[in-house]
C-alpha cells in the first residue's frame, strides 16, 4: 500500500484513536455507549487537496474501557508509537509511519470529556510521489446513545 493509493486523511485521522488506553489507575473519562466521531482534515503542500470530513461510529462498552488492552480502532500497519501519555482526561502521543519510501510524523492529543471528546492531530508527510505535505485534523466525538 503506498501513500499515493490510500486516503491519507482517513489513514492518519484514524491513527488518533488507534492508541491503546492502558495501565490507568482509573478508567478513561468516556461514558460507555454508541459514539460518533467526526474528523475534518486540512492539507497543505505541493499537491492541493480539498478539506475532507469523515464520520464513523463505534460502540464502546464498559468492559472495553476496563480492559488494559482497549483500543478504539485498529492501529495501521507500518506505524511505530514513539511516545504516549494517557490519563483519565485524555492522551497525547507521537508516532511515525512508513509506506513505500514515504514517511509520516504524527503528533496528536485527545481530551476525554465524559459524553464528548475533542482531538487535534498534526501530520507531516514526506513522499516521493507527492512531496512534503502538512495535514491538520480536528476530531470531535460524541456519545449518541446506547449500543
Amino acid at each position: 500500500m503506498s501513500l499515493r493509493t490510500i486516503s491519507l486523511p482517513a489513514m492518519f485521522a484514524g491513527l488518533l484513536l488507534a492508541l491503546p488506553i492502558s495501565a490507568l489507575a482509573e478508567t478513561p473519562n468516556i461514558v460507555p455507549g454508541e459514539w460518533e466521531f467526526t474528523s475534518t482534515t486540512s492539507v497543505s503542500g505541493d499537491l492541493p487537496f480539498p478539506d475532507q470530513t469523515e464520520t464513523s461510529r463505534q460502540c464502546i462498552a464498559q468492559g472495553d474501557l476496563d480492559d488494559p488492552d482497549f483500543q478504539m480502532i485498529e492501529e495501521e500497519e507500518n506505524c511505530e508509537l514513539l511516545e504516549h501519555n494517557v490519563g483519565v482526561d485524555g492522551m497525547d502521543y507521537r508516532m511515525t509511519c512508513q509506506a513505500e519510501g514515504g514517511q509520516a510524523d504524527i503528533v496528536g492529543n485527545m481530551e476525554f470529556l465524559g459524553e464528548t471528546s475533542v482531538g487535534h492531530v498534526e501530520v507531516t508527510i514526506q513522499s516521493p510521489q507527492m512531496g512534503e505535505m502538512e495535514m491538520v485534523t480536528e476530531v470531535e466525538g460524541e456519545r449518541v446513545g446506547e449500543c
